[in-house]
């Protein structure tokens, strides 16, 4: 009986440690998570920065002759 309740007590341990390093995981993975929606973000604004700096150039060529 006192082995299989070492038993019980050393796989109640390993769930405990899983999932620790789950809660961890998830943890750096929301970080992760936010960073790149923050990346994703900035890149958005700079494409739309950039897309408005060549409309207005257009705007400044002048006309073509066809």
């Amino acid at each position: 009986m006192e082995q299989k309740l070492d038993l019980l007590a050393e796989k109640i341990e390993q769930v405990s440690a899983l999932v620790a390093r789950l809660r961890d995981e998830k943890a750096a993975l929301a970080e992760r998570l936010l960073a790149a929606e923050s990346g994703r973000t900035a890149l958005q604004q700079s494409m739309e920065a950039a897309r408005s700096r060549i409309e207005a150039l257009i705007q400044q060529l002048p006309e073509g002759k066809t």
